[in-house]
């Protein structure tokens, strides 16, 4: 497995952990490679990682190498078997997602920029006990049309075509996650409809894009 791809794994759970979006070993990072996945091990530091501590899966869903691999591979594995769009998987527990996953509750329109996770809202997965293959059903399902999603009781998924790209969707879900909290502090804030979010989803689909 490239060594490159490997240490940009490693280089981005570090940066995942010094952003302020997850602590400790709790999150996880994979990307999708050849005949499967590589996915950060189990319980060990991100700053103290080497390239051999990555645990290659393959598409079967068995690991190989010297380390186990995260506990929430599952989650990995079978975004990876149903969407084509996502090279990348980013699973962390960031404090205004986790706190709204605490109260079950989704992110909905209360701004324009929800539609960055691909959808009218960000919805929030069912509770399962973490490493389950529950959890990961229900995740795999609230995922549907989205790019993001919280998990109940627990934190946040993010799907992207490269690292960097959900490092940042992280990070912009995050958030929003904390503007949200700071609404429902005051009141209830006024969600956008349907209508308006679709404008803004097909705009989308050409923002950021450059002219050669």
């Amino acid at each position: 497995m490239s060594e490159e791809l490997r240490r940009n794994l490693i280089d981005t759970a570090i940066a995942m952990n010094r952003s302020g979006i997850n602590q400790g070993t709790s999150g996880n990072l994979s990307v999708r490679c050849e005949e499967g996945m590589l996915v950060t091990p189990s319980g060990m530091a991100y700053s103290g990682l080497e390239t051999g501590d990555i645990v290659f899966v393959d598409d079967n869903g068995k690991a190989h190498g010297p380390r186990l691999p995260s506990s929430e591979w599952r989650i990995h594995h079978d975004i990876y078997a149903a969407r084509a769009d996502a090279a990348a998987v980013l699973h962390a527990h960031p404090t205004a997602c986790a706190a709204l996953a605490c109260m079950h509750k989704s992110i909905p329109a209360f701004h324009y920029m929800v539609a960055v996770a691909g959808g009218r809202d960000i919805p929030c997965a069912p509770y399962a006990t973490f490493g389950s293959q529950e959890l990961s059903d229900g995740v795999l399902k609230t995922l549907a049309g989205r790019k993001a999603c919280l998990m109940a009781n627990h934190g946040l998924v993010c799907i992207a075509p490269s690292l960097d790209k959900a490092m940042a969707l992280a990070i912009e879900v995050e958030q929003l996650a904390r503007t949200y909290l700071h609404c429902l502090a005051v009141g209830t804030p006024t969600i956008l409809d349907d209508a308006e979010m679709d404008r803004v989803l097909l705009k989308f689909r050409t923002y950021g894009v450059q002219k050669p």
